[in-house]
């Protein structure tokens, strides 16, 4: 194999598929990233075994053939050359190391055989679709905060992706929760989309598509299938097992009658919850809140840090009542409202809150309350 590739095209082929690679590797193998050169092309490929990711960038070719190279350390040598750098990749059966030339930079990296390279088959059964990278960068952002990092209940460890029939309209939609807070977005599901099953695409999975939304441009080619869920992009595609699990009936979870609604500068409330959480015991981050017509007044109480209270100004005109949240979490729904007002639908102290975004109707969050 001997190619030539500039660094920038290198750096970000690598930079995508490097990042599936875990740092602490048993499997030798698993460490490596499969170099396969042909037809102009560099293709690179990188697997933990759950996941697996393809990217390829432009190089000029003069002998096509395959070989694996340590992933983070190739990375990081890309990474440090200089800006504009023509990189020379050489491997022969002569010499069982992969040359990197750039300049006058030479490296000598440890190789392993391209046929021990553990690739994940593709799944033709399922249901395929498109989607604007925009409305899928959406889901993603609107709900990822909620997953669970909790190992015990795995199943809640993903996004649950899954359409939905709603008023004669077919939806895609992702949900997350963690059991103290539930997030949900929608958007009209695309052409091919109804009829496929429900899977849960695991955080590491969501993250990596992400990022890959962040880089690429134009639409996502996206298939579900029971077991492996799959996006393509314009030059890199991600290849992922789904969680195994029964995802929870999330829709008994959030509530539909919720009477009580105060209206809220969602701005200036977050910063008067950030404010006072500041003196909150670090475990629980409770804050409760008093409200009263047309004002909410915020309180934490600390036996060790003391007390703060903060007054804002909200639209609100039923009876009052006090309610606790943990902090972080009505900071994260206020990290994921785009209008300048969020609405909270309230029952009880004791019962589940909605909390609506009116700019994005296509949103919903649900929080549980704590006692204080």
């Amino acid at each position: 194999m001997k190619l030539t590739i500039e660094r920038a095209a290198l750096l970000k082929a690598l930079g995508h598929v490097q990042s599936v690679v875990e740092r602490r590797n048993t499997i030798p193998i698993l460490s490596n990233v499969l170099l396969s050169a042909g037809r102009d092309r560099l293709s690179l490929a990188a697997t933990d075994l759950d996941m697996e990711m393809v990217d390829e960038a432009e190089a000029q070719v003069d002998v096509e053939g395959q070989i694996t190279a340590p992933a983070h350390t190739l990375y990081e040598i890309a990474r440090k050359l200089p800006e504009g750098s023509e990189v020379s990749l050489s491997y022969s059966g002569d010499d069982p190391r992969l040359i990197v030339q750039a300049g006058r930079s030479r490296f000598n990296l440890p190789v392993l055989p391209a046929g021990d390279f553990p690739v994940m088959s593709n799944e033709s059964a399922g249901v395929r679709f498109t989607l604007l990278k925009e409305d899928l960068a959406r889901l993603i952002d609107k709900t990822r905060f909620a997953i669970s990092t909790e190992e015990t209940r795995y199943y809640l460890n993903g996004l649950y992706l899954h359409t939905v029939s709603e008023a004669g309209q077919m939806l895609l939609r992702a949900v997350a929760t963690d059991g103290h807070r539930l997030a949900l977005a929608e958007t009209p599901a695309p052409e091919g989309a109804a009829g496929g099953p429900g899977v849960i695409v695991p955080r590491k999975t969501v993250d990596q598509v992400r990022r890959l939304l962040d880089d690429g441009s134009g639409p996502v080619e996206v298939q579900v299938s029971a077991q492996k869920v799959r996006f393509e992009f314009a030059q890199a595609s991600l290849t992922s097992k789904v969680i195994d699990g029964a995802f929870p009936d999330y829709v008994r979870v959030i509530p539909r009658n919720n009477e009580r609604r105060a209206d809220i500068d969602n701005s200036v409330f977050a910063q008067a919850v950030d404010r006072v959480s500041t003196i909150s015991a670090e475990k629980s981050r409770s804050v409760k809140l008093a409200f009263d017509t047309d004002r909410v007044t915020l309180t934490v109480r600390n036996m060790e840090a003391g007390q703060g209270v903060e007054e804002v100004e909200i639209g609100y005109s039923d009876e009052p009542f006090e309610i606790g949240f943990n902090a972080r979490y009505i900071l994260d729904v206020a990290g994921q409202i785009s209008g300048d007002t969020a609405a909270f639908l309230f029952a009880d102290p004791a019962s589940p809150t909605l909390v609506l975004d009116p700019a994005d109707p296509g949103v919903q969050y649900v929080l549980m309350p704590l006692r204080v």
